[in-house]
């Protein structure tokens, strides 16, 4: 008894020494201030707002969240920052007009796509090589990658078209013809399926990967907002495979999807022209950019409701979080 006594002050003492753990962080690109605002998800409040290269819109993390990858638009640059000191180490050569882009699973090649040149540019984030250039469709914005590594996709706003690369070869080896100016792709755990928006076409096109083919079409009806408003583009899946989400523009909604049914089974109201969206680390809270509104909405997800507006910079478009 004695010797568990004993134990006790410094059991106590280890407790009160123990560094404390990290609370999430989300960062989130300002396309019209140049800037990166970044958020205490503990907080939820912006901590930190970091300037950078011109119309920042596309931004993800390398592997291992030692790097942040930055689509500076207009200075025709991927900036690259170290998130230890929050500075910007390095550019990469991205082709003009980088806007969204898609980095393979072997944490190296960089799928960048280059809006005004109608091309996706790879990159070698570690050697700064451009690896190849492939012609795809006219205003190519959307970009992924499969989690196998096996296949990147680009999507072409002014050809309507989904168009598949052997990340093997570096080249384009089919096309999917999708609904009015898809913007955003995004595929599944298992690399089976890809979800793509049509902004103006109001739908979501879930295709399977192995024959390319569209086997499931979404469509959204809010009351009381005009069909013209609801514009599909971000979209991120849960992980469980139970939901997916869709951001739906000017209709100022996220669109919950039964990922198995491909039934819409709620609307959740958020900011104004909300664009893209990401996951916290458990995914009990997902983030939505909402440009027009200048803000983050965080919803809630066992609520299925947004539950606080946090004020960003003007024209809010990506949104990452790191663990």
């Amino acid at each position: 008894m004695k010797f568990r006594s004993a134990l006790k002050p410094l059991a106590a003492a280890l407790l009160l020494t123990a560094p404390a753990a990290f609370a999430e962080m989300a960062y989130v690109s300002n396309e019209k201030d140049d800037t990166i605002s970044i958020i205490d998800l503990d907080t939820l409040e912006v901590t930190q707002t970091i300037e950078v290269g011109e119309r920042p819109r596309g931004i993800l993390f390398s592997k291992d969240y030692s790097k942040l990858y930055i689509c500076a638009s207009d200075s025709d640059t991927v900036q690259v920052m170290d998130l230890a000191t929050h500075q910007i180490i390095k550019e990469l050569p991205s082709g003009e007009d980088p806007e969204q882009f898609a980095l393979h699973p072997n944490n190296r090649h960089l799928y960048i796509s280059n809006e005004d040149d109608a091309i996706v540019t790879i990159v070698d984030t570690e050697s700064s090589e451009v690896l190849a250039q492939i012609d795809v469709g006219i205003e190519p914005e959307g970009m992924a990658v499969s989690p196998d590594g096996k296949v990147a996709v680009n999507t072409s706003e002014t050809t309507n078209m989904v168009h598949w690369i052997d990340t093997t070869t570096y080249e384009l080896f089919d096309n999917t013809l999708v609904d009015q100016r898809p913007r955003h792709a995004e595929f599944s755990k298992d690399s089976k399926i890809l979800w793509a928006s049509s902004e103006i076409g109001g739908t979501v096109s879930v295709i399977d990967v192995e024959t390319r083919k569209i086997f499931q079409k979404i469509n959204f009806e809010i009351k009381g907002v005009h069909p013209d408003k609801v514009q599909p583009v971000g979209v991120k899946l849960s992980d469980d495979g139970k939901y997916a989400f869709v951001a739906l523009g000017p209709a100022n909604h996220v669109a919950v999807v039964d990922a198995k049914t491909y039934e819409v089974i709620e609307y959740i109201l958020v900011g104004r022209r909300v664009w893209h969206m990401d996951f916290n680390e458990d995914q009990s809270l997902l983030l939505t950019t909402n440009g027009i509104s200048g803000d983050v909405s965080v919803i809630d997800i066992n609520k299925m409701k947004a539950i606080k507006s946090i004020k960003v910079g003007r024209y809010p478009w990506g949104v990452i979080v790191k663990p």
